[in-house]
């Protein structure tokens, strides 16, 4: 099938984009399955087993059993019936599914690239990196399910953080491989790093804060904007507790600093605008991330007075692969050397 490099780099991007599509739908479905308080419906690892869903009255009551010794059972389902319990149960099942299929996707072209193309000249075995990440989250997301199994009615929003970042971080990595692989055209003129690299910082501070707030449910109070219920300040927490050890435990103040730190990155990407203007570099090339950034905002507002609805959340939550894909764009263009 594979002959020569030309049909290696053919099918590397085939391999990679479709990757790239696989994993957004993986985040899809892992907020969806969040935020229909799907993730505890399953108890187990099951890592070589659960490969098909309950098949009989029997499986289901088993499953359903082992809910029910559940934090979350017992304070807050408690009386749920099967058929609501099958509603949850397929959410999270259809993201373990689609998380096996992820890793057999990722590891099998590899085995069949190093095979056909291991001497060829663009061959490299860098993209094994992908595949260990790949089962590196696999491992992230048990972790951060079983914190909400035994004590907790839901999961640690700390291991919700690291689970999404990583999940981002694994996607962003495909996208550069992307870039690289297209031999995307880079800037003439180069940027100072520092200002990208520090709004780069913002951004994730910006998810993980928003990972924070969803595993808290800290987008259900507060539901006005721009004032948090008439003040600029929560009106149930004090300047002091910024700097409290608490600080992240604090739903109110993490909301606040969610808004806060939106603010403050839209102010450093005025600066980047006029940056580019002053150079004299295309303005196109950073029109995609502006939109991105503005959708993004806009999507958060429209979840936050909404009181979380389902239907914006996940797009809010979307909305951060097109925020970190487009301004990926911009830190390849202005890199010197691809991975």
């Amino acid at each position: 099938m594979f002959v020569n490099s030309d049909d290696y780099i053919k099918y590397l991007k085939l391999w990679l984009i479709t990757l790239f599509i696989l994993i957004i739908l993986m985040v899809a479905v892992g907020g969806l399955t969040r935020l229909t308080d799907s993730g505890l419906s399953i108890t187990a690892w099951e890592l070589f087993t659960g490969l098909l869903p309950p098949l009989n009255i029997n499986e289901w009551n088993l499953y359903f059993s082992e809910y029910k010794k559940i934090p979350e059972y017992k304070n807050i389902n408690y009386g749920m019936t099967l058929a609501d319990f099958k509603i949850i149960f397929y959410w999270e099942y259809a993201h373990r599914i689609l998380a096996r299929f992820v890793g057999l996707f990722t590891l099998i072209p590899l085995i069949i690239f190093s095979l056909k193309f291991k001497n060829t000249q663009y061959y490299s075995n860098k993209y094994y990196w992908i595949f260990f990440l790949v089962c590196l989250q696999g491992f992230v997301g048990w972790y951060m399910v079983s914190s909400g199994l035994i004590e907790n009615n839901d999961v640690s929003h700390f291991r919700l953080s690291i689970h999404l970042s990583l999940a981002l971080f694994i996607l962003c990595l495909i996208f550069w491989f992307i870039l690289s692989v297209f031999k995307i055209k880079k800037f003439e003129f180069k940027f100072s790093n520092i200002i990208l690299l520090f709004i780069l910082t913002l951004i994730i501070l910006q998810i993980i804060l928003g990972a924070f707030l969803s595993g808290l449910d800290g987008g259900l109070i507060y539901n006005s904007w721009p004032d948090m219920n008439g003040s600029f300040f929560p009106g149930d927490a004090r300047y002091s507790d910024l700097l409290s050890i608490q600080l992240f435990n604090n739903v109110s103040i993490i909301q606040f600093l969610h808004r806060f730190t939106a603010y403050l990155l839209l102010f450093f990407i005025l600066i980047l605008n006029y940056l580019f203007i002053k150079n004299k570099i295309d303005i196109r090339n950073i029109l995609f991330f502006d939109v991105a950034i503005l959708l993004q905002v806009f999507l958060g507002i429209i979840t936050l007075i909404s009181g979380v609805e389902i239907k914006y959340a996940s797009l809010h939550q979307l909305g951060s692969i097109f925020v970190l894909t487009t301004y990926f764009v911009i830190l390849y263009k202005n890199s010197n050397q691809r991975l």
